[in-house]
């Protein structure tokens, strides 16, 4: 027992020794090295040695680095993909709306432009409803008494006559065109003077030009002749274009030749009318 408690002391001893000879060693190799540095070659190749393994170990932390910047931005891509998208389609919109915008500009400027050259006053209608019943042509426009809307009062578009108002309200009217079948316009030939009436046929965009003779067709009217107001019937002042001639038939077995015209005015496209008061009326 005594022997085993002195074996214990000596290995005691021997190992704090050697704990204060690795120190004293490590101090003697520190300051040596900071003086001469004998050892930055060692570092250099142990730094070497353990930069794979460094990498090894760090792999794992930048791939996972890279895959989350990655989500993060494909994410952000697809983000700024669909704003993009959004703000594309709200500027197509807008363009749109100025597209119908300058339309809209056009359409007015041309009506007001059809007054200033016409001399007679004039005030722009809107359009609400348009009648639907087969060989009826036939509009409500949004003016009435209240605006001096009159019976028989002429209505007009910026390439030419429509037609004329047949009904008044308190603020609408009912204005029946010139293709209606039971609407009839006193009108003339521009090239030859020829007066003829201009008669509805209760179809899109065609007149029937009544009254004109066999007799001296050729020289009297001929496909391509513009047909404009006479002023007769004192609903219409003279002048204003009512339509161009597209068929002239010669009828043996009457009296009168079939002829028919295009309007030229735009029936039935417009949104907006003009109301013409005559000078001098109302």
């Amino acid at each position: 027992m005594e022997n085993l408690m002195k074996s214990s002391l000596i290995e005691g001893r021997a190992l704090t020794l050697r704990v204060v000879l690795c120190i004293v060693a490590s101090i003697a190799l520190m300051m040596t090295d900071y003086r001469f540095s004998y050892l930055e070659t060692v570092r250099t190749y142990l730094l070497s040695l353990v930069y794979p393994i460094q990498y090894i170990v760090d792999l794992p932390v930048k791939a996972s680095q890279w895959l989350s910047m990655s989500v993060a931005s494909r994410i952000q891509l697809l983000e700024e993909n669909a704003r993009l998208q959004d703000e594309n389609l709200r500027l197509q919109v807008i363009l749109q709306k100025f597209h119908a915008l300058e339309n809209e500009k056009e359409r007015l400027q041309q009506l007001l432009g059809s007054s200033v050259e016409v001399g007679e006053r004039v005030q722009i209608a809107e359009i609400l409803a348009v009648d639907l019943a087969p060989s009826k042509r036939k509009i409500l426009i949004n003016r009435g008494k209240s605006d001096d809307v009159f019976l028989d009062q002429p209505v007009i578009d910026a390439m030419g006559v429509m037609g004329q108002v047949i009904r008044v309200s308190a603020f609408s009217s009912i204005v029946m065109l010139i293709t209606d079948p039971g609407h009839e316009l006193p009108v003339q030939v521009v090239r030859t003077g020829l007066r003829t009436v201009a008669k509805g046929m209760g179809t899109v965009n065609r007149l029937s030009l009544l009254y004109i003779p066999n007799i001296g067709l050729n020289m009297s009217i001929k496909v391509g002749d513009l047909i404009v107001t006479s002023g007769f019937g004192k609903k219409f002042p003279k002048g204003y274009p009512v339509a161009t001639v597209i068929e002239v038939i010669p009828d043996i077995g009457k009296p009168y030749a079939q002829v028919q015209s295009i309007p030229k005015a735009a029936l039935e496209r417009n949104r907006e009318v003009l109301l013409l008061w005559k000078k001098n009326s109302h």
